[in-house]
């Protein structure tokens, strides 16, 4: 069954912003795939709510791979959009992620830096040399909340703070250190055996108001009954999280 606008948590919404959160597995733009996409949906809500005629903008401000759900926001107005882009772009933009890692992390907290390339015909990034033309540096930082154990298994779950907004980037540089993020079946070590989904999530999201420029904080939890993150007391985390 394909997904429509009613499907989409609708989080927060006003004359200038629009704040949801996307859903695994739904693009967030329009693809070859020609599945239906968060922009696309995201119009026809606008659309149907406030009964406009012909084209309806939204502006798309930042992007969230395929297989990640989690808080986006996106622009009602033109302007709205020119000045979230300005503070993405300034870093005033704040986005962290809850993942879970396969293995047990040897670091409590540690930032990565590497620089990547993406090879566009395949939809594959992979950790380069610095030297490499058009290699682009990305970097994160995580936190290690807590290890596990589970059968012959073990995971991690991660908290991590983006510096940089590069495709994929989080799942490359996880597994460049050898610890490729559960359930990704494009970077996994056991790809043909993930049966359930990426276990990354864009979990908050720190943003100056377009207009006010209050600063306005969304947090959204993954479905935390769902495995792998049904072995952490994730609620417990995510309350006692300071500003990282």
């Amino acid at each position: 069954m394909k997904i429509t606008y009613q499907d989409i948590n609708i989080v927060y919404e006003d004359n200038h912003v629009l704040v949801v959160v996307k859903p695994q597995n739904v693009p967030t733009q329009e693809d070859k795939t020609g599945d239906p996409d968060m922009l696309t949906l995201l119009k026809q809500y606008l659309k149907e709510k406030y009964n406009k005629e012909g084209n309806v903008y939204l502006g798309l401000v930042h992007r969230l791979d395929r297989p990640t759900g989690g808080v986006m926001v996106f622009a009602k107005t033109s302007k709205a959009a020119e000045r979230l882009s300005e503070s993405l772009r300034n870093g005033e933009m704040e986005k962290r992620y809850l993942a879970v890692a396969c293995g047990k992390m040897e670091k409590d907290s540690e930032i990565l830096e590497n620089y990547l390339y993406k090879y566009e015909s395949l939809n594959i990034v992979k950790v380069v040399p610095e030297a490499t033309k058009n290699a682009k540096k990305a970097t994160l930082k995580y936190w290690t909340f807590d290890r596990k154990e589970f059968g012959e298994e073990a995971f991690s779950l991660l908290w991590i703070k983006l510096h940089t907004g590069r495709s994929h980037q989080i799942r490359v540089q996880l597994q460049n250190i050898g610890h490729p993020i559960a359930g990704d079946v494009k970077y996994g070590e056991n790809k043909s055996k993930a049966n359930f989904p990426l276990a990354l999530w864009a979990c908050e999201l720190r943003f100056p108001h377009p207009v006010t420029k209050s600063t306005m904080v969304f947090r959204v939890y993954p479905d935390v009954e769902q495995f792998p993150y049904k072995l952490f007391d994730i609620d417990t985390y995510l309350r006692l999280t300071v500003r990282n």
